[in-house]
C-alpha cells in the first residue's frame, strides 16, 4: 500500500548530509501539510453551514412539535426556536436535528478559535479585539435591528395576528426583548475572543496556556479527547442541572441557551490551543494520527450520540422530574456525544483533505455572510409552503435549496459591493 506521505516527505532520507537542503524541504513538507490542513477546514467549514441550514429546514417538520402557537405577544414565545409550525412531519428529521444540535455549534466555536493565536500575535490583544469588534458586532446589530423584524413577520402572521405592518411593528416593539435567532452565535463568539484579548495584552503567559494543553493532541489525539470530553462535561453538566438542558435567556438585544455558555467556551478555547500549536504540526495535520484514526471516530460518534438519545428519553419519559442519577448519565452522555462527534468531523475532514469541491470552496468563501443572512429566506419559504400539499421532506429539501441560492446570492452581491467601494469582503476571516 503506498504511503499517504507527500513527495516533499519522501525526499527527505537521502539528504541527511545537506543542512540547508534538508531544511528548506522540511519547509515545503510543512507548507504541504499547512495547505491540506486549510482545504481541509474550508470544506469543513462549508459543510458546517450546509447543516445549519439544514436543521433550520427541517425544524417545522418535527415530529415532536405540539400545535403551532396562538399568541405571538405572550410566554412561552415558542416561535423563538421555531418559527413556523407546519402539518407534515417526518420522525427522521428529529434524529437530524438532534444530531446537529448535540455538536455542530461546539464545533463552529472551535473553528473560530483557530486563528485566535497567530492574530493575537500579529495584531495584538487590542488591535485583534478592535477587528473582532468590527468584523462580529456589524453584523449583529444588522441582524438584530434589521434582518430578525423581517424574517419574523411570517411567525406573527402564523399565530393569526392582525395582518398590517404597523400592528406587528407595535407588536413586536412591545416585546421584553429583541428577537435574536442565529445572531446569539455573533455576541456570544464576541464575548469570548474577549478573553484571549485581555489576556494576551494583560498575562500573556496565561493566554498561551491553550497551547501548552494542546501540545501533545498530535501525538495523542486519543489522549486530547479525553481531556476535551471531561472538560466539557465539568463545564455542562453543572449549568445543564440547574437549568436544564433546554432554557434559554432572553433578556435585551441577548439570547443563549442557558446550559451551553461555558460549554463553548471550552471548545473556542481549544480551538485557540490548537490553533496555537500551527496547522502544519498539531491535531489536525494532514496525514497525522487524528486522520489516521478517522475510522475510530465513525464508530464513536454514532455510538455516543445513540446512547444520550436512549437516556435522554428515558428522562423525558418521567411524569414528573426523573432520578437524578439518570439526569446526570443524560447530561454526561450529551457532552460526550458532542466530543465524540466534534472529532469524527475534524478527523474526517483531515483524512480527505485532498478531495476538493468547487461548489463547496464558493459556500466555504462566502459562509460568514450567508449566516447572516439565512435565517429570513429560510422563514419566508416555511411560510410560503405551509398550505401546500406535499411530504415533509419534499418541503425541507425546497426550503433548504431556496435558503441556499438566496443567501448565496445575496453574499455575493455583498463581495461585489465590498470590492467595488474597497470595504472588507464577506469571506470567512481567519482570525
Amino acid at each position: 500500500m503506498p504511503n499517504p506521505r507527500s513527495a516533499a516527505e519522501l525526499s527527505l532520507a537521502p539528504l541527511a548530509a545537506a543542512p540547508a537542503a534538508h531544511s528548506h524541504l522540511m519547509q515545503a513538507a510543512r507548507e504541504d501539510h499547512a495547505s491540506g490542513t486549510s482545504q481541509a477546514l474550508r470544506t469543513l467549514r462549508a459543510v458546517s453551514l450546509l447543516l445549519v441550514l439544514g436543521m433550520h429546514s427541517t425544524l417545522p417538520y418535527l415530529a415532536f412539535l405540539k400545535p403551532p402557537s396562538i399568541d405571538f405577544s405572550h410566554p412561552p414565545y415558542a416561535w423563538l426556536a421555531i418559527p413556523i409550525v407546519d402539518s407534515q412531519r417526518w420522525l427522521g428529521f428529529d434524529i437530524f436535528s438532534a444530531w446537529v444540535d448535540v455538536y455542530l455549534m461546539s464545533l463552529m466555536f472551535f473553528l473560530s478559535g483557530l486563528f485566535t493565536w497567530p492574530s493575537l500575535k500579529g495584531k495584538g490583544g487590542r488591535g485583534y479585539f478592535v477587528a473582532r469588534l468590527t468584523r462580529l458586532g456589524a453584523p449583529f446589530v444588522l441582524g438584530l435591528f434589521v434582518l430578525m423584524p423581517i424574517a419574523l413577520y411570517p411567525a406573527y402572521l402564523a399565530t393569526g395576528q392582525t395582518p398590517s405592518l404597523t400592528a406587528y411593528a407595535r407588536t413586536y416593539l412591545a416585546l421584553p426583548f429583541w428577537p435574536n435567532g442565529p445572531m446569539w452565535f455573533l455576541w456570544m463568539l464576541l464575548a469570548l475572543t474577549a478573553l484571549p484579548a485581555a489576556l494576551h495584552r494583560f498575562l500573556p503567559g496565561l493566554a498561551a496556556l491553550p497551547g501548552r494543553l494542546s501540545s501533545g493532541a498530535a501525538r495523542a489525539p486519543g489522549r486530547y479527547f479525553i481531556g476535551l470530553a471531561v472538560a466539557a462535561t465539568l463545564a455542562y453538566v453543572p449549568l445543564a442541572w440547574a437549568f436544564t438542558p433546554w432554557a434559554w435567556s432572553n433578556h435585551g438585544p441577548f439570547s443563549f441557551q442557558l446550559s451551553r455558555p461555558l460549554l463553548y467556551a471550552v471548545y473556542y478555547l481549544a480551538g485557540c490551543g490548537v490553533g496555537a500549536e500551527g496547522l502544519a504540526d498539531g491535531l489536525l495535520a494532514g496525514g497525522g494520527q487524528l486522520a489516521k484514526t478517522w475510522r475510530l471516530w465513525l464508530l464513536a460518534a454514532p455510538a455516543s450520540f445513540f446512547v444520550w438519545m436512549g437516556l435522554t428519553g428515558l428522562t423525558l419519559s418521567y411524569a414528573d422530574a426523573a432520578p437524578l442519577g439518570l439526569q446526570m448519565l443524560s447530561e454526561i452522555s450529551y457532552a460526550v456525544a458532542g466530543a465524540s462527534s466534534v472529532f469524527f468531523a475534524l478527523a474526517t475532514a483531515v483524512r480527505w483533505r485532498a478531495v476538493r469541491s468547487r461548489l463547496l470552496d464558493a459556500l466555504s468563501h462566502n459562509a460568514f455572510v450567508m449566516y447572516i443572512l439565512h435565517y429570513t429566506p429560510l422563514v419566508w419559504l416555511q411560510y410560503a409552503l405551509l398550505d401546500v400539499q406535499a411530504p415533509a421532506f419534499v418541503k425541507a429539501l425546497l426550503v433548504l435549496t431556496g435558503t441556499a441560492a438566496t443567501a448565496y446570492a445575496g453574499a455575493s452581491a455583498f463581495g461585489w459591493l465590498s470590492r467595488g467601494a474597497r470595504w472588507p469582503t464577506g469571506a470567512p476571516a481567519r482570525g
